[in-house]
C-alpha cells in the first residue's frame, strides 16, 4: 500500500438486495458483495460496505467518495408511508381556478400528504411578467389554518421557471408564520407545465422526511466502518446530488435505480448508445444510453399514480423477472406479474420447491445453471412455452422503446439477465459483460456530477447565441458547485425550443453540462 486516497465505492439498495462495490482511480472493480436488503438502512448499508472493505486491506483509508443509489423515495411513495404532511399553496388566479391542486391524484395517496391547498392570485406570463397581483392575504389566512397540521409546505407558480419571484415571496411568508418548516418551490424541480409541476412539487415536498432517515443512515454507517468521505446519492439523470441537495430535492432520486444501471451497462461494455435491459426478480427495466447518459423521458411520467414532469429516465417496464412465477390455466400460460423474489432458492423447481419461475425455464433451456435441471423435466413442454412469452415481451419492449428501424445493440444486466435470449430480433448483438449483477451499484460509483440549465429567455435584442452560452456557463456553474472536477467538466447537451405565438421572441434552453468528481 502507498496511503494513496485512490477508490470510490458504489452501493444500491434495492427493494430485494442491497449491493456494493469498490473501484479504483481507473474505474475497474476491486471489491463488490451482495446481500438482501435490511428494514433498517444503516445495517444493510453497514453490512455491505464492512464486506467489500475487508476484501482490500486499509481500504477505508483510501475512499475519497462513497456513492448511494436508493429506492425509499420511490417506495414510500408506492406504499404510502413516512410521507409529511403538505400545505399546497398554488400561485395563479385567476388563471387557473378551474382545476384544484391534486385533483386526479389517487384518494388514499392525498389523504396520507394533503393537509390542505389553496389557490392565491400570482404567477407570471411565460414573457416573465406580472400575471396578477400576489395574493399576500389570502396566502396568510391559509398558513394561519393550516398551522397545526403542515408538516411540509410546497409552492408551485405559474410558469415559475421563467419567474419565480412569487414563489419567493410566498416561501417568506411561510418561514415568518411557521419558521424553519420544509419549504419546495416547483421553480427548482419540473417543467414549464403547471399541473404536473406542481404534482412534483408536493410529492417533494413529502419526501423530506424519506430523505432524512436516508441521509441519516447512510451517514451512520459510513461513521460506524471508520470512513470519513464525501459522500453523495444519485439522482434519476445517472449523476450525482450532494447530501445537502437531496435534503431539499429527494423527488429527483426517484428513478435512480435503472439510470445507475445503465450507466453501469455502458462502463462496462465501453458503449455510449446502446439499449440496456436490467433484468431482477420480478421486472426488467428496458432503457436508452445516448452518449453514456440515460435518455430522458420527453412525456409526463406517472408515479404511484400522479402524473409529474421533471426529468426521469426514458423505460419500458415488463413483469419479465428472474423469479416470475408461471402458471397455467387451461391452454393459457401467464408469467409473472407476481414473482418469488428472494425466495427463489427455495421455491424454484430446480432447487426442490415447487413453483414454476423463468429461471427454472432459462435453467431447461440451458441459458443458465441452477440447481438440479431434472426435477424439472416433468414440465419442460410448458417452461419452454412461458420462456417463448417471456422472450416476446423482451422483443416488444425493445422494439417500443427504439427511435429507428436500424439495430442497435442490447446490454443485458441485473442477477436476472441469464434468463434473456441470445438474439433478439432488431437488436445487432447482445452483450454481457463481467460483473453484470452488481451493474448497479458500478453505475452509482462511476457516477459524474450535472449541472441542468432549463429556462426561458427573452431575446430583447439579445443574439441566441449569446443567451445560449449565458446557459451553458450556468449549467457549468452548477455541476461544479455539486462537486464536478472544474477542469474536466463537458457539455453533453444543449435542445434550443423557439416558442411561438408570443407578443415578442422567447426561446426556451436545455443544457446539460457533466463531469467527474475529482480525487482529493
Amino acid at each position: 500500500m502507498n496511503g494513496s486516497v485512490d477508490l470510490r465505492i458504489g452501493i444500491d439498495v434495492g427493494g430485494t438486495n442491497t449491493d456494493a462495490v469498490i473501484l479504483d482511480r481507473n474505474d475497474l472493480v476491486l471489491a463488490k458483495f451482495k446481500t438482501r436488503t435490511t428494514p433498517d438502512l444503516s445495517t444493510g448499508i453497514s453490512k455491505a460496505l464492512e464486506s467489500v472493505l475487508s476484501q482490500i486491506p486499509e481500504s477505508k483509508h483510501r475512499v475519497t467518495h462513497v456513492i448511494l443509489g436508493t429506492t425509499h423515495a420511490t417506495n414510500a411513495i408506492l406504499q404510502r408511508r413516512d410521507l409529511l404532511k403538505v400545505a399546497t399553496i398554488r400561485i395563479g388566479a385567476p388563471a387557473s381556478v378551474s382545476i384544484p391542486p391534486l385533483l386526479d391524484w389517487p384518494k388514499d395517496l392525498r389523504k396520507t400528504i394533503s393537509s390542505g391547498e389553496i389557490i392565491v392570485s400570482g404567477g407570471s406570463e411565460l414573457t416573465g411578467e406580472a400575471l396578477a397581483p400576489f395574493g399576500k392575504d389570502g396566502l396568510t389566512k391559509f398558513i394561519d389554518s393550516v398551522a397545526n397540521v403542515a408538516q411540509s409546505v410546497a409552492i408551485t407558480g405559474i410558469y415559475s421557471p421563467v419567474n419565480a419571484e412569487h414563489e419567493f415571496e410566498a416561501a417568506e411568508i411561510v418561514q415568518k408564520m411557521l419558521g424553519e418548516i420544509p419549504i419546495s418551490l416547483s421553480s427548482g424541480i419540473g417543467g414549464l407545465g403547471l399541473l404536473e409541476r406542481e404534482n412534483a412539487c408536493v410529492l417533494n415536498a413529502a419526501l423530506i422526511g424519506v430523505s432524512r432517515k436516508v441521509v441519516d443512515g447512510f451517514s451512520e454507517a459510513l461513521t460506524k466502518n471508520g470512513i470519513n468521505s464525501l459522500k453523495y446519492l444519485t439522482q434519476n439523470n445517472g449523476t450525482l446530488m450532494s447530501l445537502d441537495s437531496v435534503l431539499k430535492y429527494p423527488v429527483l432520486t426517484i428513478g435512480s435505480g435503472p439510470s445507475n444501471s445503465m450507466r453501469g451497462a455502458g462502463h462496462l461494455t465501453k458503449v455510449s448508445n446502446a439499449i440496456v435491459a436490467d433484468v431482477g426478480g420480478t421486472s426488467t427495466d428496458i432503457g436508452v444510453l445516448i452518449n453514456a447518459f440515460p435518455r430522458e423521458s420527453t412525456t409526463p411520467v406517472d408515479i404511484g399514480g400522479v402524473r409529474t414532469n421533471f426529468r426521469m429516465p426514458d423505460l419500458v417496464s415488463i413483469a419479465v423477472g428472474g423469479g416470475s412465477i408461471l402458471r397455467k390455466t387451461g391452454s393459457d400460460i401467464t408469467v409473472g406479474p407476481d414473482s418469488v423474489g428472494y425466495q427463489l432458492p427455495d421455491e424454484a423447481i430446480v432447487m426442490g420447491g415447487k413453483t414454476p419461475t423463468l429461471s427454472d425455464a432459462a435453467v431447461v433451456k440451458k441459458r443458465m445453471t441452477m440447481g438440479n435441471a431434472k426435477l424439472a423435466i416433468p414440465i419442460k413442454d410448458f417452461l419452454s412455452r412461458a420462456l417463448e412469452i417471456s422472450d416476446n415481451r423482451v422483443w416488444e419492449a425493445t422494439d417500443q422503446i427504439k427511435t429507428s428501424r436500424v439495430d442497435v445493440p442490447l446490454i443485458v444486466v441485473g442477477g436476472g439477465s441469464v434468463i434473456l435470449p441470445d438474439s433478439i430480433e432488431g437488436i445487432s448483438e447482445i452483450l454481457r459483460p463481467d460483473n453484470y449483477e452488481v451493474a448497479n451499484a458500478i453505475g452509482a460509483a462511476m457516477a459524474s456530477v450535472s449541472g441542468q440549465i432549463d429556462k426561458v429567455f427573452k431575446l430583447g435584442g439579445r443574439k441566441r447565441e449569446e443567451l445560449i452560452e449565458e446557459a451553458k456557463s450556468a449549467a457549468r456553474d452548477q455541476a461544479i458547485s455539486e462537486g464536478a472536477d472544474p477542469a474536466a467538466v463537458e457539455i453533453i447537451e444543449v435542445d434550443e425550443v423557439p416558442m411561438a405565438y408570443l407578443t415578442e421572441p422567447v426561446v426556451r434552453i436545455r443544457v446539460k453540462a457533466s463531469g467527474p468528481l475529482g480525487f482529493v
